[in-house]
């Protein structure tokens, strides 16, 4: 079960990361952009240390279009929440819509 759930356990810790380094700045608009860019560079790193390993451990149970698409329904969800969170915009009901029919997508991978 842990070679199941350890590769999506380090995907959303990850994504945690990519999504702060992408985003973060969106309140901070004063800040000099290169500065912006390296910030977000620091926190990729650390994104990139949790992504390599969650692929190469997920690998041994999961298809590279599994890993991907976990990947992606991971980000979404990640997503979501930080827009609402900390950017302080609500996903609407048509992103909502738009989000379910990825996940949707989603299940064709999965379904066998």
């Amino acid at each position: 079960m842990q070679a199941y759930l350890l590769p999506i356990g380090l995907l959303t810790l990850s994504n945690l990361f990519m999504t702060t380094a992408w985003y973060w700045h969106l309140k901070y608009k004063a800040t000099p952009l290169l500065m912006v860019i390296g910030i977000s560079w620091g926190l990729a790193l650390f994104e990139y240390c949790l992504a390599v390993p969650a692929n190469r451990f997920g690998s041994s149970v999961y298809s590279a279009a599994q890993l991907k698409t976990i990947q992606e329904v991971i980000t979404l969800i990640v997503f979501a929440g930080f827009s609402a969170l900390y950017l302080g915009q609500p996903i609407s009901s048509n992103t909502a819509i738009g989000f379910a029919l990825i996940a949707a997508g989603a299940w064709f991978i999965f379904r066998g």
